[in-house]
C-alpha cells in the first residue's frame, strides 16, 4: 500500500485506482493525463501505449471482456477522449467495466483548444459521466466511479480537470473503502416455481446463454440435465458450453442449419442472461408459433426489451438455475437428450461438417475453406478477437475455442475497425493462450497503427485477414447498384502482407490451401512476432449473416 502523506491530486487519483484493483492500462499520453498515467504505473498496474486512443479503447475492452478485471483508459483531455468515442461506444453498449480516465480543461479555460463537453460525450454513447469535483472530494469521486465500473458491469468516464490535478491534498490510502462485486440477486420463489413448472412441462427446452450467463456455465449445465434441456448461446457467449454433447452452439445469424432448426423446434426457449435479440433469434424466426419464451436477467429492463416474453424472471443467473434444479427435485419425464441427438449434434451443429461447394480459384481461396482449414491447424488454446464486417462469421462459425474466456467478440456498435486492438487486449489478459484476430482488409488497414503495439510487445499474433480488396457488406447489400457507384467501396488490391512485414511482423499471402503452409512455419518457429496472414478470399455473394444483419436496418 502507498504511504499516506501530501500529494497532487493527480498521484492520488492513480494511487486510488491501483488500490481498488485496476487491472491494466492502456493508452495514449499527452500532456493532460501524463502524471496519472505514471501514477498508475508507480502503483503497480502495468500500462501499455498504444499509437491511437481508439485503439487504445479496444485493448482496455477486450482486457477486461477476457480478464474479469476492470481495465482503464487513458486519454488527454478533448482529442484524445473524442479519438476513443467509438471504442468507448463499443465498451458502453457492450456492459465493459471500465474507467475511461481522462484528463479535462480547467473550469476557468473557456478559450480552450481542448474545451469539449465531455461529460455529454460520454452520455451521448451510452457511457456514465463522473468527475473529480474537487481536491477534498477527489479520493471519493474516484471510489464512487471504480464502484459503479465493478458492480453495475458499466464504462465509467472519469474526467479529471487539469487544475484539480495539480491541487495537493493530504491522502491516506488506508483509509480508502473496499469496493467489492454485490452479492448475487436471488430469484423471487414464485418466480422460480413458475420456471420449474416450464420446464417439467417442456419436451423440447432449450437454454440461450448470453453475456449476463458467463459465469454460470457450471449451473446452467446441472439444470440443463436435470430438464432435459439442450444448450446454445448469444455470438458473445460462444464457448461457454464448449465441450458438452448436448451443446448446439451459437444460436443465431451464425447457426448451422440444424442448430437453427433445432432451436426453431424448441417448445420452450429460456435466455439466460440474454435478451433474445434480433440477432439471436433471427429477428424471431428461431422461435416456434408455440413455444414459450422466458427470461432470466439482472437488469429489469432487459426482460421483455426486445420480444414478447411469456415469463420474466429477475435474478442472477447461477443462483436462479441452482434455485430452480432445486425446485424440479431431480423429477424429469422424456427429453431430446437422446443418443441419437448427441450423435445428431455431433455430425450436424457446427459449420466445419457442412458440405463446401467450393468458390476457390488459383487466385482466391474459399473463405469458409480457409477458416476450416485454419482451425485444424491453430493450438487448441486460444483466443479469438473478431472484427466486424461480411466476414466474421466465417471465423466465428469455424473456429473452436476452449472456453466463454476464448472468444472476444465487440460487435454492440457494429464498427469495423475494432478487432486488432481487441485482439491485443484479449491477448494481454489470456498471455497462455494463442491470440488469433480474424478481420477484414478494410478494418485491419483503418486500425494497422497498433500492429506495431503488437511487434513492439513481441506478441505471437495470428492475424486472419479476410482481404477481398472491398468493403465487402455495402457490395453485397448494395449489389443492385451500378458499377460507378460501387468504386466507392472498391480498393485496388493491397498487398497486406508486405505491409505487415514493413513494420516488423511476418506477412504471409494465401491464396490456396498449400500456402497455409507457412502457418505450419510460423507455429514451429519462435513465434516471437505477429504473424500477418493475407488470405485472398473469393466472393460468396454475401454472406447469410448479413443478409440478417440488413433485415434490421
Amino acid at each position: 500500500m502507498a504511504p499516506s502523506g501530501t500529494r497532487p491530486v493527480a498521484h492520488v487519483v492513480g494511487t486510488v485506482l491501483a488500490e481498488l484493483g485496476a487491472g491494466h492500462c492502456f493508452g495514449v499520453v499527452g500532456s493532460g493525463n501524463f502524471e496519472m498515467t505514471a501514477a498508475l504505473r508507480r502503483a503497480g498496474v502495468p500500462f501499455t501505449a498504444a499509437r491511437h486512443e481508439g485503439g487504445a479503447a479496444m485493448m482496455a475492452d477486450g482486457f477486461a471482456r477476457m480478464s474479469g478485471r476492470v481495465a482503464v483508459l487513458s486519454t488527454h483531455q478533448g482529442c484524445g477522449l473524442t479519438n476513443a468515442l467509438t471504442g468507448i461506444a463499443e465498451a458502453a453498449k457492450s456492459r465493459t467495466p471500465l474507467i475511461v480516465l481522462t484528463a479535462d480543461t480547467a473550469s476557468a479555460a473557456v478559450r480552450s483548444n481542448f474545451n469539449v463537453d465531455q461529460d455529454s460525450l460520454a452520455r451521448s454513447v451510452g457511457a456514465v459521466a463522473e468527475r473529480v469535483h474537487s481536491p477534498a472530494s477527489a479520493a471519493a469521486d474516484v471510489v464512487r466511479a471504480y464502484r459503479t465500473a465493478l458492480t453495475e458491469r458499466r464504462t465509467v468516464v472519469l474526467s479529471v480537470p487539469t487544475d484539480v490535478q495539480q491541487a495537493s491534498i493530504n491522502f491516506d490510502p488506508a483509509q480508502l473503502p473496499s469496493v467489492t462485486t454485490a452479492q448475487p440477486v436471488r430469484p423471487s420463489r414464485v418466480a422460480v416455481i413458475e420456471l420449474a413448472r416450464l420446464l417439467s412441462q417442456a419436451e423440447k427446452p432449450v437454454f440461450v446463454a448470453g453475456r449476463g450467463a458467463r459465469h454460470a456455465a457450471h449451473e446452467l449445465r446441472e439444470l440443463a440435465e436435470a430438464s432435459g434441456a439442450l444448450l446454445a448461446t448469444s455470438a458473445v457467449a460462444h464457448g461457454l458450453f464448449h465441450d458438452d454433447p448436448f451443446n448446439l452452439g451459437i444460436s443465431g445469424g451464425f447457426s448451422s442449419p440444424f442448430t437453427a432448426a433445432t432451436v426453431a423446434g424448441a417448445d420452450l426457449i429460456i435466455g439466460w442472461g440474454c435478451t433474445l435479440n434480433m440477432w439471436t433469434m433471427r429477428h424471431g424466426s428461431l422461435i416456434g408459433p408455440n413455444a414459450t419464451v422466458v427470461q432470466v436477467d439482472v437488469e429489469l429492463d432487459a426482460l421483455g426489451a426486445n420480444r414478447p416474453i411469456d415469463l420474466g424472471v429477475l435474478g442472477d443467473c447461477a443462483e436462479t438455475a441452482t434455485d430452480v434444479t432445486e425446485a424440479l427435485g431431480g423429477v424429469g419425464g422424456e427429453t431430446w437428450r437422446t443418443p441419437k441427438m448427441t450423435r445428431q449434434i455431433e455430425s450436424k451443429a457446427r459449420w466445419a461438417s457442412e458440405e463446401i461447394e467450393g468458390l476457390s480459384t488459383e487466385t482466391h481461396i474459399d473463405p469458409r475453406l480457409f477458416s476450416r482449414e485454419v482451425n485444424k491447424l491453430l493450438p487448441v488454446e486460444r483466443v479469438v478477437s473478431v472484427d466486424s464486417g461480411n466476414f466474421m462469421g466465417y471465423p466465428s462459425a469455424y473456429l473452436d475455442v476452449p472456453d466463454e474466456f476464448g472468444f472476444c467478440f465487440t460487435q454492440a456498435f457494429q464498427s469495423i475497425g475494432l478487432g486488432l486492438g481487441t485482439a491485443i487486449g484479449a491477448a494481454l489478459a489470456q498471455p497462455e493462450r494463442l491470440p488469433v484476430l480474424a478481420t477484414g482488409d478494410g478494418g485491419f488497414l483503418m486500425a494497422i497503427s497498433e500492429l506495431e503495439t503488437a511487434v513492439r510487445l513481441g506478441l505471437p499474433l495470428v492475424a486472419l485477414v479476410y482481404n477481398d480488396s472491398a468493403y465487402g457488406a455495402e457490395i453485397h447489400h448494395f449489389d443492385q447498384a451500378s458499377k460507378e457507384d460501387l468504386e466507392t467501396v472498391i480498393f485496388p488490391d493491397t498487398d497486406i502482407a508486405a505491409i505487415a512485414r514493413g513494420y516488423g511482423a511476418h506477412g504471409l499471402t494465401v491464396r490456396t490451401v498449400a500456402d497455409l503452409s507457412g502457418v505450419t512455419d510460423w507455429l514451429n518457429g519462435a513465434r516471437d512476432t505477429p504473424l500477418v496472414v493475407d488470405a485472398r478470399i473469393a466472393s460468396d455473394g454475401g454472406a447469410w449473416w448479413l443478409a440478417e444483419a440488413f433485415k434490421g436496418h
